[in-house]
C-alpha cells in the first residue's frame, strides 16, 4: 500500500485522551482531566431543540447558519462585548469551535507560512497548523507573569514569514486572561505587522475578575481578526458542537466557501437550541460561574498549601499549577498519582514544550469530588517527598 499524507502519520496523538482513556479503564478514579462542564445542557436550552422537531426542522440550513442565529449572535457580541458585526456577511456557524480553528489555517495559511502559538496552549491549534501545511512559533509565557502575551515576546516572534497569531484568552490550559490595558500594549505591534489575529473566545463567559476583552474591539485592527466562540463551555453544551466565526465580509466569504464543501451546514436542531441560549440562557451561565468560582477558589488553596506554587486563574475551569518541587516530570507525576491514588490530571506538555514542570487541573466537577482528590493528592505528595513545604498562613498569602 502507498504512504499516507506525512503530516497526518507523524501527528501525536491527543495527550488529554490518552489519560482520559486511562482513567476510564480504572475503578474508583477522580477525573479531573476533561475541560467539559459537569453540567447539564439548561432544559429550556434543550427543549427547544425538541420544538424545533416537532415543527418539521430537520433539513438543511443556510451554508452560514440560521438567519435567527447569526442575528442573535451579533447582538450578544455588540451587547456584551462592544464588538460589531453584520450577521449577513461577516458570520458564520461552524460544527464547534474545533471546526472554526480548522477553517481559519486552512483559509489563511499558504505553505511554509508561519503562525504565533503561545506555549502551552490548546491541544489541537499546532496540529491545525501543520495539517494547513504551515509552521508553528512558539511563545513561552511564564507563569510569573501570570501567562500573559507581552509585547516584548511578540516583537522577538514576528518574521517576514509571520502571517498569523493564535490567541486563547481566557485561556486553556493555565487560565490565563488579557485585559484591555494588556491588549493596547500590543496593537502597535498588531497594526505594523498586519498579521491576521486568530482569537479563541470559547471562554469569554467564564471571566470571575474584571471585564472580557476582544482583540477585535479595537478599530485599527477588527479587520485582521478572527473570532471564534462557540455555546460548549459557557451553556455546558458541548455534544451539541455548534461554533461560529466572526470576522470582515472578504475573509468570512472565503472561510465560508471552505466550509460548504466539507460541512454544508451546522446540524439544524442545535441552532434552534444556540439560538434560546443566547436569548434566555446567560443568567444559567451566571450561576455555573459561581459554582465554578467557589471550586477554584478551594482547589487553589489547597494546592498551594501542599507546595504545588498554583496562580489564581482569572477566567475558565483549569488550574495549572507547578509540581517541578515534586522532582516528578509532568508524565511521571500524572502517571504515578492516577497509579497510586486514582486521580486524573493532564501533563502540562500535552499543551506544548514548555508545559513541562505543570499539570492541568480541570474544576469542572463537584465540590465533593475536588475535596476528595484534594486529599489523594496530598497523600501521594507526602510520599514522593515527605509532609508540605508551606503553612496554611503561607498558602493564604499565596491565594
Amino acid at each position: 500500500m502507498k504512504s499516507i499524507n506525512h503530516t497526518i502519520e507523524h501527528l501525536k496523538p491527543s495527550g488529554i485522551r490518552k489519560y482520559f482513556d486511562l482513567a476510564n479503564s480504572m475503578e474508583g478514579v477522580i477525573s479531573l482531566g476533561i475541560g467539559e462542564p459537569d453540567f447539564n445542557t439548561p432544559w429550556h436550552i434543550s427543549n427547544a431543540a425538541i420544538e424545533s422537531f416537532q415543527n418539521g426542522c430537520t433539513h438543511y440550513t443556510a451554508n452560514r447558519g440560521l438567519m435567527e442565529l447569526r442575528e442573535a449572535i451579533c447582538d450578544y457580541y455588540r451587547d456584551r462585548f462592544h464588538v460589531s458585526y453584520d450577521p449577513a456577511k461577516e458570520t458564520l456557524v461552524t460544527v464547534g469551535g474545533s471546526e472554526a480553528v480548522d477553517l481559519c489555517f486552512r483559509t489563511l495559511i499558504n505553505p511554509g507560512d508561519e503562525v504565533i502559538v503561545l506555549d502551552p496552549n490548546y491541544v489541537a491549534y499546532e496540529p491545525s497548523i501543520l495539517m494547513a501545511g504551515g509552521a508553528p512559533v512558539y511563545i513561552q509565557l511564564s507563569q510569573d507573569n501570570d501567562f500573559k502575551l507581552t509585547p516584548e515576546d511578540l516583537a522577538n516572534a514576528l518574521s517576514e514569514k509571520t502571517k498569523a497569531i493564535m490567541l486563547n484568552f481566557p485561556s486553556n490550559p493555565t487560565g490565563g486572561t488579557m485585559s484591555r490595558e494588556d491588549y493596547e500594549k500590543l496593537i502597535p505591534l498588531f497594526e505594523e505587522s498586519g498579521i491576521y489575529i486568530i482569537s479563541d473566545e470559547i471562554y469569554a463567559e467564564l471571566l470571575f475578575d474584571g471585564e472580557f476583552c476582544s482583540p477585535a474591539s479595537f478599530d485599527s485592527i477588527k479587520d485582521q481578526v478572527l473570532v471564534i466562540n462557540g455555546f460548549s463551555k459557557a451553556f455546558a453544551m458541548t455534544g451539541w458542537r455548534l461554533g461560529y466565526l466572526l470576522c470582515n465580509a472578504k475573509l468570512s466569504s472565503q472561510l465560508t466557501k471552505v466550509h460548504q464543501f466539507i460541512i454544508m451546514s451546522a446540524p439544524t436542531a442545535a441552532q434552534y437550541a444556540a439560538i434560546e441560549a443566547l436569548q434566555n440562557g446567560l443568567p444559567d451561565t451566571e450561576e455555573m460561574k459561581k459554582e465554578y468560582e467557589q471550586r477554584r477558589n478551594l482547589l487553589c488553596s489547597r494546592l498551594n498549601r501542599m507546595g504545588l506554587r498554583t496562580n489564581v486563574p482569572h477566567g475558565t475551569f483549569y488550574v495549572f499549577p507547578d509540581i517541578s518541587s515534586t522532582g516528578l516530570t509532568s508524565d511521571q507525576f500524572c502517571v504515578q498519582l492516577l497509579e497510586k491514588q486514582k486521580v486524573a490530571v493532564v501533563p502540562g506538555t500535552a499543551f506544548g514544550e514548555h508545559g513541562e514542570g505543570f499539570v492541568r487541573i480541570s474544576y469542572a466537577t463537584s465540590l465533593e469530588n475536588i475535596k476528595e482528590a484534594c486529599d489523594r493528592i496530598e497523600a501521594f505528595l507526602d510520599e514522593v517527598r515527605g509532609p508540605a513545604l508551606v503553612t496554611t498562613e503561607e498558602a493564604v498569602l499565596i491565594f
